[in-house]
This record gives structure tokens, sequence and C-alpha cells, in this order.
């Protein structure tokens, strides 16, 4: 969006974007909580935490919100799996780039060793484990998962060499209830379950949302009410409306965001007049 277009409403940035400056997100108590074991247990023990729910209920988000609270910890390098459907040679190709490790593909053991040693010297030096941060874990091959399981553990799995965070939908509860990954499953420290939000966790989000951005007053309380009814408990169906919304505004020089553009574009199709038929 212009900063025209934000001028006209006095926001800072567009409240409904995805890319959301990341201080501006509403943190729900089970979130912070969640972020708070991540931070002050999970970095200094290591293991596997996860993130489960269906889409569009705030699990990439989390992601985000932890890689840059992670960032800000001294010394602690925060990497993430962009391509989670890899084959095990492609993982990890990524891991080494990611983890700044010469690795050869045709040589999987000495990158198995070259990558632990590597988590075992950021151990030694900063007594907190390094961080993978991975979304749409659902994508995952099991070998792959197999294979970081193997790779994150030492000392008979009595130590742990990395922090993992695992994000998908339910997919990804049921992969690891198979047979070849229920060891992953039962390494699981940290868990969060994402649920479809209630009508005032959306309230509370999309004013939240409007005030970070500068306009409180940005849509009328009515239109609060009705988007909130209709986004089926969905954080990104609502704010997806929302920015629609604020789009057709801002094309019409609207001064508000009201009820009746609402019904404009979400409304039911208004059926053409009949014409009198003479007899």
């Amino acid at each position: 969006m212009s900063q025209n277009l934000l001028a006209l409403y006095g926001l800072k940035w567009n409240p409904f974007s995805a890319d959301l400056p990341i201080a501006a997100v509403s943190v729900p108590p089970k979130v912070e909580d969640f972020c708070w074991r991540i931070e002050h247990a999970l970095v200094r023990e290591g293991g596997f935490a996860l993130i489960q729910g269906d889409p569009g209920t705030g699990k990439s988000v989390i992601l985000r919100l932890l890689a840059e609270r992670l960032s800000q910890l001294p010394d602690l390098t925060v990497g993430a799996i962009h391509h989670p459907q890899s084959n095990l040679a492609d993982f990890y190709r990524e891991l080494g780039d990611i983890f700044a490790v010469s690795l050869k593909p045709s040589n999987r053991w000495g990158g198995f060793k070259a990558l632990r040693e590597r988590w075992l010297t950021h151990l030694d030096a900063t007594r907190r484990r390094p961080v993978l941060l991975i979304d749409e874990a659902q994508e995952m091959n099991a070998p792959v998962l197999c294979e970081l399981r193997l790779l994150s553990s030492a000392r008979f799995d009595s130590q742990s060499l990395l922090s993992v965070i695992l994000a998908g939908d339910a997919r990804l509860t049921e992969k690891l209830r198979r047979e070849e990954l229920v060891p992953l499953g039962s390494r699981i420290r940290v868990r969060l379950h994402t649920e479809s939000a209630s009508r005032d966790e959306l309230l509370g989000c999309l004013e939240h949302l409007m005030a970070e951005a500068g306009n409180a007053g940005l849509m009328t309380a009515g239109l609060c009410q009705t988007l909130c009814d209709h986004a089926m408990g969905n954080y990104r169906v609502l704010t997806q409306m929302a920015a629609e919304l604020l789009a057709a505004a801002t094309q019409r020089q609207l001064d508000q965001l009201d009820e009746k553009l609402f019904l404009e574009l979400y409304g039911p199709p208004q059926q053409p007049a009949r014409r009198k038929t003479a007899r």
C-alpha cells in the first residue's frame, strides 16, 4: 500500500498485511507462555517443540515471533528450513547452508559429523543450543524427520545438540503417530495447539491491529462485529476480508470503513427487478 493511501487513514502500515511488523502482532497469553518456554528452557536444554493447528490459526506468525525474539539473544544461531519437502540429500545441503558447514552430498557420514561438531562448538561457547525453525513440517519426508532426530542427539540420546521447532497442521500430528516416527513424537517437550479463535479473540485482534497501525477508528464498531461474525474463527480469513475492505475504501476515498461497504463487497448479489408483462 502506497504512502499516500496510508496517509489517507493516518496509518503507519497496512494493519492487515501478511508482512505486518512483528512488534504489532497481537500475542495471546498461551502464545506468550509458549515463547517464554522456548526462550528460557528449550534453547538451554535442546529438543523438539511442536506448534500444531488448522491453516490460518497463527502458526507461521508464531514462528516469526519466535525468530524475532530468539535473534535478540546474544550469540544464538537461529536458522529456518525453507524447503521442507526436500529429500535427504537436499536436506543436508540446506542444513549446511544454514549453519555454514561445507558438506558433500556423496559423504553423508562426513556431513553428519561436521554438523554435530558445529553444534557442539556452539553449545560449548554459548551454553545454548542452535535453533532450527521448520514451517509446514507436515510436508517433510519420514526419512528426513528420522535423520533429524538422530542428528540432534548425542551420548546415547542423553544430550540434545539442537533445538527444533516444528509447525504444521493435523497431517503432522498424524505423521508423528507412524511407527517409524514414534521415537520423534515421544521427544516433543513443548507443545502449542492453535485453535479456532472465539468472536472476542478475533475482535481483540482486529482492534489491536488497527490501534498499533495508528488508527483505532479505521472501522466502525458495527463493521468490526460483522467481520468477526463472518471470519469462521480464522485469523487469516479475518485479515484477508479486512484487507479487501481497506483496498476498496481507499479506491473510493471513504472516510471510514463501515457495514455498507461490507455489504457491497460480500453481500448477496442483488436480483434484477422483473419487468411486468402486459396482459
